[in-house]
């Protein structure tokens, strides 16, 4: 056990190391800095600007920077999408795989990979080619990561400037985060991961007789690439079906250290990047704070939770350190439990364990944090916008309490903002629920269920909250890949996305076009421990009181009855 939280606090500690520098970096990229990366980077977006025609001094209010958004991801689904279909006719695809003729399939597909869900109702080893895997699957990667990050700089953004409809170019922004950012750390990590075992190349599935005299297929393919991009773009869809618990993508524990860093990395650094931008690093560190702590609360209680295991098998000693259902040897339960608590807390749907293996209380946890609004962290962009509307809502709170007008970094927070956040709370916690509600009702979303009673339940609940959530993990129970179930997460992806991030731009817009108001004594600070602790409170109170009644049915009342000695 000694041991196990050790791990756990290297890896707390090596992600609080990493958030000054690479924050520090990206403020740089965002204001214009000089960085030690401009002599390769610069040329190459000017190049870009050239080619496509981009104006790069020109900026855009917050309607045409959605509008550009919105369209830009609209073509990249007909793009994959195109693709996924006609993949048969298309070179680099040794094992000769067919496109994929189930359209709904195809179609939830793009969906996923565009809205940074990668939400996989297929395995990728059998299903897609290579140039479907690098052309399609990374290339969004960037893309979906991109679109993330650049809106949460368009809302820092709106909190600096004053006076002014403008809160940048979407498509400047965009260039900057794959040049800048994500390219360069990509580059690197795929080269570490490459030199610890993850395989890059292009040869055709190779066949072997095992040891027992039987016939075994071993996929190959260009892994090393995908998996950095997957991880810091939380993004999270594998190349093999088997994610991040396959040897190709995760062979050894040095990996799966950095696969969890690459993770958090970039929406761990955010919020020292926004304090940074805004002048004022103690905003950005209470924002962090917040993350840590219920990133904490959420590891301690998974952890505790898997290291207990199931009381039923006790007697049969798979208890404590022997409790690894659906765990790989590998990492052991320490691991596991980190790496689903991280892959949950950011919007990446990468495992290297079975989720629907899990105590109840155990699987209770990822669900909870996608459920949060992917705020504990969160994902690439999508982590710090979605806290910042949290943050709105808490000096709203506070602002009602003592009577006077509301206030975050010289902004007053009223009726406008305060519409749009409960918008882009209320969006996605409805399609959850809802969508939800559909699926337990009806014979097409239980037919295909493996488990019933309040398991079952739990798999349902969870695939909505990863659909919307834009997470992409699953409760494996679920057998997703129906007519029903691919048309009605495409809608929960596509909700999840856009339904936060147009109320954060319409923010973004209302808030740069106001004026700075100065500190007073009626001023409640926004940048000590109080407010941190007022954040987690509001972030918990907003999830239990949403989602508590069909968390009872799940995960909660299962854990009882497991304790009671009943098993489903």
């Amino acid at each position: 056990m000694i041991y196990d939280i050790l791990q756990m606090l290297i890896f707390i500690c090596l992600l609080v190391i990493i958030t000054i520098p690479l924050g520090s970096y990206i403020a740089k990229v965002f204001t214009n800095q000089h960085t030690f990366f401009d002599f390769v980077a610069k040329p190459i977006e000017k190049f870009v600007y050239k080619i496509t025609g981009i104006d790069e001094s020109h900026e855009m209010n917050w309607k045409e920077y959605a509008l550009s958004l919105v369209i830009f991801n609209f073509l990249g689904m007909i793009f994959l999408f195109i693709l996924l279909v006609s993949q048969g006719k298309l070179p680099l695809n040794p094992q000769k795989l067919p496109g994929i003729s189930s359209w709904h399939l195809a179609l939830n597909t793009a969906v996923s990979f565009v809205t940074n869900t990668n939400w996989q109702a297929y395995n990728g080893e059998t299903t897609v080619s290579y140039l479907t895997q690098m052309l399609g699957f990374t290339v969004q990667n960037f893309l979906s990561a991109a679109t993330g990050l650049s809106v949460a700089i368009a809302l820092i953004r709106g909190i600096m400037r004053h006076s002014t409809k403008d809160i940048g170019n979407f498509w400047v922004d965009i260039t900057r985060s794959i040049i800048w950012i994500f390219l360069p750390l990509s580059l690197i990590l795929s080269l570490i991961l490459a030199q610890q075992g993850v395989i890059q190349n292009f040869s055709s599935y190779i066949r072997v007789h095992t040891l027992e005299g039987l016939k075994q297929v071993i996929a190959m393919g260009p892994v090393a690439s995908q998996e950095a991009i997957k991880m810091l773009g939380t993004n999270g869809g594998g190349f093999f079906g088997a994610n991040s618990a396959h040897p190709f993508e995760n062979p050894t524990p040095l990996t799966n250290m950095l696969e969890m860093l690459a993770i958090l990395a970039i929406p761990a650094s955010l919020p020292y990047a926004f304090g940074k931008m805004v002048k004022n690093t103690r905003q950005g560190w209470a924002i962090f704070s917040a993350m840590l702590i219920l990133f904490v609360i959420m590891l301690g209680t998974t952890y505790y939770s898997e290291k207990t295991g199931n009381p039923i098998i006790s007697h049969i000693n798979i208890t404590g350190p022997s409790a690894m259902e659906g765990k790989e040897v590998r990492f052991g339960i320490a691991g596991s439990s980190l790496f689903s608590t991280v892959t949950t807390a950011a919007s990446c749907g990468a495992v290297n364990s079975s989720l629907d293996s899990m105590t109840p209380l155990g699987g209770l946890i990822p669900m909870l944090q996608i459920m949060l609004g992917e705020v504990i962290f969160g994902g690439v962009g999508s982590g710090l916008y979605s806290m910042l509307i949290d943050a709105f809502l808490a000096v709203f709170i506070v602002g009602l309490m003592v009577g006077r007008t509301p206030e975050y970094i010289g902004k007053k927070i009223e009726s406008y903002e305060m519409k749009m956040s409960i918008l882009a709370i209320i969006i996605p916690a409805s399609t959850i629920l809802i969508g939800s509600a559909i699926a337990s009702v009806t014979k097409t979303g239980t037919s295909v269920l493996l488990n019933h009673g309040p398991h079952g339940l739990s798999e349902i609940l969870y695939a909505f909250a990863s659909t919307t959530g834009n997470n992409g993990s699953a409760f494996a129970g679920l057998n997703s890949n129906t007519l029903f179930y691919n048309l009605i997460t495409s809608i929960a992806m596509i909700i999840g996305r856009f339904g936060v991030i147009i109320p954060a731009l319409a923010i973004a817009g209302s808030l740069a076009n106001k004026k700075v108001v100065p500190v007073s004594v009626g001023t409640f600070p926004t940048d000590n421990a109080l407010f941190s602790v007022l954040l987690v409170g509001i972030v918990l109170i907003i999830g239990a009181l949403t989602f508590f009644p069909a968390l009872s049915l799940g995960p909660i009342i299962e854990q009882l009855l497991m304790n009671a000695g009943k098993l489903f």
